[in-house]
């Protein structure tokens, strides 16, 4: 668990600061109670839709945004969108909660710019972890689930030779890397299975995300399946 118990959040010595963006009062004062005895995160807003959750980020600048997919409005999705799109928000993470695991909503909300995601009925220590993990830019969470969804919902799409040229821009290196990520492996797994060190799995993956602009490696996991480098 990453700076599980240290008191320091992944960002250096000041908290992680998280937005609670979720319709159910209930949801949020449970999130909010979870975190606020944690000494490296805290809760700066909340809010009741996606309209206002892009408008709190605006003001707050959370580091993440645990966000709710359904909500009047504005869903998850589009909230989502537009935060990533914003000017200036580059460094907010969206960590996306969802009711049920095959819930169709979550590979769109890959795709809008999401860092990960998880399920709302995850153990309090598995929703610390997720948040400490996407504050230090290390997403993607829950790996099989997302992979198990992505290949749901790209069961039939077809990838062309669009896929193969935006691929174009990679070593023979980064495409295993990135194929792996594709996969859910972690840079340990990477560097295991390729023979390297997790450092220099890093460093592909790196490459990798600044080659095909994706903004961390839930993107590459899209991209990964969408070019058909990796099929489901």
């Amino acid at each position: 668990m990453n700076a599980a118990g240290t008191g320091t959040s992944s960002l250096g010595n000041a908290p992680i600061k998280v937005l609670l963006a979720d319709d159910e009062r209930l949801v949020r004062s449970g999130f909010k109670v979870l975190i606020d005895v944690e000494d490296d995160i805290e809760v700066v807003g909340e809010a009741t839709d996606g309209a206002e959750a892009v408008e709190r980020v605006r003001t707050t600048r959370p580091d993440v945004v645990l966000m709710d997919i359904r909500m009047p409005k504005l869903d998850g999705i589009q909230a989502t969108r537009q935060i990533v799109k914003t000017h200036g928000l580059g460094h907010v993470r969206v960590l996306i909660l969802t009711t049920y695991e095959t819930d169709a909503y979550v590979f769109e909300a890959l795709q809008a710019g999401a860092s990960g995601f998880m399920l709302k009925d995850a153990g309090p220590a598995e929703l610390l972890h997720a948040i400490r993990v996407v504050a230090a830019g290390d997403a993607l969470l829950a790996p099989r689930i997302t992979r198990r969804l992505i290949a749901q919902f790209t069961a039939q799409r077809v990838a062309t030779q669009a896929g193969e040229d935006r691929l174009a821009v990679l070593t023979q290196r980064e495409r295993e890397v990135l194929a792996l990520v594709g996969q859910g492996l972690s840079n340990d797994e990477i560097g295991t299975e390729l023979c390297m060190s997790p450092a220099t799995a890093r460093t592909h993956v790196s490459h990798a995300m600044v080659k095909l602009g994706a903004r961390d490696r839930a993107q590459l996991v899209v991209i990964a399946y969408r070019t058909g480098l990796v099929s489901p």
